[in-house]
This record gives structure tokens, sequence and C-alpha cells, in this order.
């Protein structure tokens, strides 16, 4: 069937863009099965001729459903419907909903100090707008009354929630209700309301391999049995999954940018892991942690998106892209599960001062958000262009930088036969904070052996240089 067959005349009446109306559209046609996997879909300039738009809005749709794999560019031979869809229960895409084995820590994260060379997890704090903020945070202080002297709402400020459901609905791909929202003190609390409200001790939880760490602590500190799930170039191994633990009651994800490694889930494997919960009614916790930093293209829609039946928990953060000393992440849930949830957060009092998240909300509302996103984009693919070309002038072969298509760190990685652990032992004893990645590995998949360096904070080529000269000094 030809994509001309349905309905693509974008609303130009609705706040939505333009783009993410396309996007949709297509999505919604291969869900529905208008569109089978092989089929070709028209080439850009002429969609874009017969709705009488930019060839870049059509582009950017196209470059979406590309990445997020929907759609497989095959260069003359034109655009079609992936044909990997074919093996998977492809009618499953979703509609947004209309209603709402023991492994030695890495080097913990550096704080209550100057931020250090090559730090994670960190957003670049010498650019964040602190006289903007400081307004912000001044006009809410001098605007105090008795209500914002009280309790705050333990499921958080409702002005912020509404700001979120909003974006999340155009950047995420996500549509809820501010009911559905509850904000955290960061992502492990979230991971905490999410065990108090859904686990029982010994629950077993499919976790990537290599994965998070600190998530992985905070599960284990739960009770939860954790099996290590390998990841590949596409992602966790969901039939991996399958075959060692199908009765598992979780699955911890990272499928916009996995943690460390930096891959996408691909679009079937976010079939079969949602086919997956929904038959076993299990759930998946979706980590979408620096989702927001793509490189190449627009940032890819979250697997929560695809979710019809309400079996994935999602969990975002102000901590990449604010800063972290705000302790701020935020977690959708279910409908269905606002309630329990909502009883948990009363019970052990998850809220976050209303003052910041009042700020927070501002920041949103007013557009700032979005504007220092777009700017932060564009000075982190420069700052990370600069850190690769500095260690591959300096090392050489002896690090093999394959840049993924986003995220705010750096995997550098080694021959198998080079002790990564030694190593950035040796680099921060020097002052500096690269991170090993054979670490994160729990055990069940042969570990790879590569330093961790965040990008965010080196400000100049100058800069890049001169630290990876102390990087190799360090380490040789």
């Amino acid at each position: 069937m030809d994509a001309r067959d349905f309905q693509l005349e974008p609303d130009r009446q609705q706040s939505t863009p333009v783009y993410l109306q396309l996007y949709r559209r297509f999505r919604d046609a291969i869900a529905q099965g208008r569109l089978r996997p092989g089929d070709r879909v028209p080439a850009v300039r002429a969609l874009a001729s017969e709705l009488n738009l930019a060839r870049g809005t059509v582009e950017a749709a196209y470059q979406m459903l590309i990445g997020e794999g929907y759609l497989q560019a095959r260069g003359p031979a034109g655009t079609v419907v992936s044909p990997q869809l074919a093996t998977h229960a492809y009618s499953a895409v979703a509609t947004r909903p209309r209603s709402p084995a023991e492994a030695p820590a890495p080097t913990p994260l550096v704080t209550g100090a100057e931020p250090l060379p090559f730090q994670l997890g960190l957003p670049a704090l010498d650019v964040f707008p602190r006289k903007l903020w400081t307004r912000l945070a001044a006009q809410r202080l001098r605007g105090l009354n008795l209500a914002g002297m009280n309790y705050p709402d333990n499921q958080g400020y409702l002005p912020l929630r509404q700001a979120l459901a909003a974006y999340l609905g155009i950047s995420r791909g996500i549509a809820c209700a501010p009911a559905q929202i509850f904000i955290t003190a960061g992502y492990r609390s979230a991971l905490n309301l999410i065990a108090r409200s859904l686990m029982q001790p010994g629950d077993r939880c499919w976790f990537e391999d290599p994965g998070y760490f600190h998530a992985r602590d905070a599960l284990r500190a739960t009770g939860a049995e954790l099996v290590p799930v390998a990841v590949d170039d596409e992602g966790l191994r969901v039939e991996d999954g399958l075959r060692q633990a199908a009765d598992a009651r979780f699955a911890v994800v990272t499928p916009s940018h996995q943690s460390p490694l930096g891959v996408s889930l691909s679009l079937a494997r976010r079939l079969a892991l949602l086919d997956w919960a929904n038959a076993s009614g299990a759930w998946i916790i979706e980590d979408d942690y620096d989702s927001e930093y793509r490189y190449h293209g627009r940032p890819l829609p979250a697997l929560k998106g695809l979710d019809r039946q309400g079996r994935a928990l999602y969990t975002g953060t102000f901590s990449k892209v604010l800063f972290p000393g705000l302790r701020l992440a935020y977690l959708v849930v279910p409908p269905s599960e606002i309630e329990r949830f909502r009883h948990t957060a009363d019970a052990f009092a998850q809220g976050s001062p209303e003052l910041l998240q009042a700020t927070v909300s501002d920041f949103l509302a007013q557009g700032h958000f979005a504007r220092h996103l777009k700017k932060m984009r564009k000075l982190y693919a420069e700052r990370r262009r600069n850190l690769q070309e500095a260690l591959q002038t300096r090392f050489g072969p002896r690090l093999r930088i394959d840049l993924q298509a986003g995220g705010i760190h750096i995997l550098a990685e080694l021959t198998a036969d080079e002790d990564d652990v030694a190593l950035a032992a040796r680099a921060n004893a020097q002052g500096l904070a690269v991170l090993p990645l054979s670490p994160w590995y729990l055990g069940n998949s042969p570990p790879r052996h590569g330093l961790l360096m965040g990008f965010t904070n080196i400000d100049g080529a100058p800069q890049a240089r001169e630290l990876a000269e102390r990087l190799h000094g360090a380490i040789t």
C-alpha cells in the first residue's frame, strides 16, 4: 500500500509541530497495518511538494522514523518501512495513549566540590544561566506566601507537573496527565518509589550488562534479584532475557542512550520488550537520563510512547540538563497505578522543596528550558569533537572511539589485555575523574575494557589537548 493512501495533511491549527504530526501519522499507519514492512514511502522532495511544506520539515519527520527503526533509508532505492518489523507484532506499535554476579563499584562520582576534568554525569556548569536562574528564584522568594511555607505536595508541585506533561508530550512522545507524574529527589529516589510501590523482596529484574552502577546498587538495596542481560549494538538483548528469566517482574533499560555504551534500543527490541511485559504482567523501568542530547537528527521518542497496556514506568531527571545540585527527577506512572504510588509517596514523604520545583516550573513555562537545550546541543557537539580529536591525536590506535548519536560522555575502548581499572586509578591519582568500563558489568558477559570520560565541562580545543596530554602522561 502506498503512503499516499492515508491522510498526511498536517493540521496547521494545532500547536503540535508539523514534523511531529507527520511522524505520528506514519507511525500510526504502520501500527494499523496500512503501511507494511517493505512498503516504499514518498521521497522527501515529493512529499514536501505535495503537502506544500519545507523539505526540512519532512526530513525531520523521516529522520525520527529512521532513527527509531520504523523506516529504512536505501539510498537511490528510496526509503521503505523497515523489513525487520515483519518478525514482530508491528501492529502493536501504539498510537499514543489517549488518556492519561558481583563486580567492584567504579570510583564514586565527585560531590560537594568543583567538577574534576572528565567527570561523568555533569552538564556544562560553566555556561548555565545562573543570573537568569537567580532572578527566577528571587521572584519566587519575594512572592512566598503561607501556602508556600506549608508542607509540599508529596506528589510534586502541580504547575511543574503540568509543564512537564506538556513538555513530554511534544519532546518525548509521551501522552500523560499531570496526575501521572511524581517529582522525586533524583533518579534513585524514583527507583525507591517504584520499589516500595510495586516490588517484593526477591523479585527478579532484568538489568543491562553493562549497566548504570548506581541503579544496580539501589535495586540490590531493595532486595531485587538482578539478572544481567547482555547489550549489543541494538541495545538490550531481549531474547537473552527471555532465555534467562522469562518470569522476571521488572526490566530496567536506558533505551534512548544506553548507559554506558551509548547505543539505542532498536524498534524491533522495543516491541519485543513490550510484548514480554504485556504477556507476563511485568514492569519496564525506562531511564531516559540524557535523551535530550542527540547530535544526529532529533531526539528519539521514548519507549513509553509505544506503551499501550500501561507496563512502562518512565523516569527522567533535571540533573543532566540543568544541574545535579537540584536533586530533582520525575516519574510517569500508568493511570491505573496513580493511587498506589500516591499512597507510597505520602507514607514516605517523597516530596522535594517547593521553591526549587517552582523555579524549575518557571524555567520550563517561560521557554528558557527549550532555549537552553538548543544552545547546549550545539555546544556539546563542539566540545565532544574537540575531545575526540585531542585523544585520537595523542593516543592514536591505542584508544578506539566510536561516537554514538548522543550522550554527554565519550567511551574510549582499550584492547582486552589492558587493565582499565588500573589505568583509571593512575589517571585519577593525578586529579582526573576517569571511570573504567569493565566494572559496569555484572559478570554474565565478557567485559569490554575502556575509559569513560565526560566532555561537557571542557572549554575549547586547547583545554581538550591539555587534558589529553595529562591523561597520556598519567597512564603511560
